[in-house]
């Protein structure tokens, strides 16, 4: 049985800037002074190993309910996935350091949400309730919404936010006539790209001049089509990511479509015992996926 990776797997450019941050950090480089207590607003990273790894060396997952508890000697690290701004104020009017990681994609995401929202138009963004970015884009939108030049003349609060989760939402939001000619469609940056294609015409026939923004990280599509192509290769498909990870469970369930062998594992512990005669294996890793936990679930189906 051999085992083939996929020609593009593993850690994506925004998180490996936020492992760098996190780790220059606790590690104080470059004659830093290292604070006393060293934070991650959530989980820096959707991989349980690699969290326990950082946790080892000192960094503290940080919820919002104890912010209150920051000082001058603390420093927050704003992970990949961002966060809104009026969750940022609050950090900021503690004392507390912050070393902003949020990924450069996210952060574009957010200033057009603030744009647009500052401008009074209904800001609709495709993605998952409860994920980190969407509440930073949510948050950002809302913030901007409250506190633009516009806003504070027209003594009120512009614009809207509005979350679609799928095709199915989409057909049924209920289109208020204010939406007409003033609306614009984002999507969080690492949403199927073929459901948002689908939500955006569904949406474009309801609302008239709805502006349609491409806001999907380039490596979300490219991890899917090299998926695809893996698994014309393979009897088996492994993908490793956190159970948490949007993107890795995006992966898995793109992999299931393709191959009914296919298992999603965090870690090489997760396997299965064996492959049903597999004679070949394909290998991917979500976003989050760190290399040495790759290196081990490949190492362990080999061992097989």
């Amino acid at each position: 049985m051999k085992t083939i990776r996929s020609e593009l797997l593993g850690f994506c450019s925004g998180v490996s800037r936020a492992m760098k941050s996190a780790l220059d950090a606790l590690g104080a480089e470059d004659g830093m002074q290292k604070p006393k207590k060293i934070y991650s607003l959530g989980p820096l990273i959707h991989n349980l190993i690699a969290l326990e790894q950082l946790s080892d060396k000192g960094l503290i997952i940080l919820q919002e309910n104890q912010i209150d508890s920051l000082d001058n000697d603390s420093l927050v690290i704003v992970r990949a996935h961002g966060v809104s701004p009026f969750v940022l104020e609050r950090i900021k009017a503690s004392g507390a350091q912050v070393i902003d990681a949020t990924c450069p994609r996210v952060a574009l995401s957010q200033r057009r949400a603030a744009e647009f929202s500052a401008m009074g138009m209904f800001v609709i963004l495709t993605g998952d309730k409860g994920h980190a970015e969407v509440k930073a884009v949510e948050g950002s939108a809302l913030f901007a919404a409250e506190t633009s030049e516009k806003a504070k003349k027209a003594a009120a609060k512009l614009g809207r936010f509005i979350l679609v989760q799928s095709a199915d939402e989409a057909a049924a939001l209920k289109i208020e006539p204010e939406m007409q000619e003033n609306s614009v469609l984002l999507s969080q940056t690492t949403f199927s790209p073929e459901e948002y294609k689908k939500i955006a015409g569904i949406l474009s026939d309801k609302i008239k001049g709805l502006k349609v923004l491409d806001t999907i990280c380039p490596a979300t599509g490219q991890r899917q089509k090299a998926l695809a192509e893996l698994a014309k290769k393979v009897d088996a498909l492994v993908v490793v990511g956190g159970k948490k990870s949007a993107n890795s469970e995006r992966l898995y369930e793109l992999a299931k479509s393709l191959c009914p062998a296919s298992y999603f594992v965090e870690s090489a512990d997760e396997l299965p015992n064996d492959f049903g005669g597999a004679k070949a294996v394909g290998l991917t890793a979500g976003a989050s996926s760190p290399d040495f936990v790759v290196d081990a679930v490949e190492a362990k189906i080999k061992e097989m």
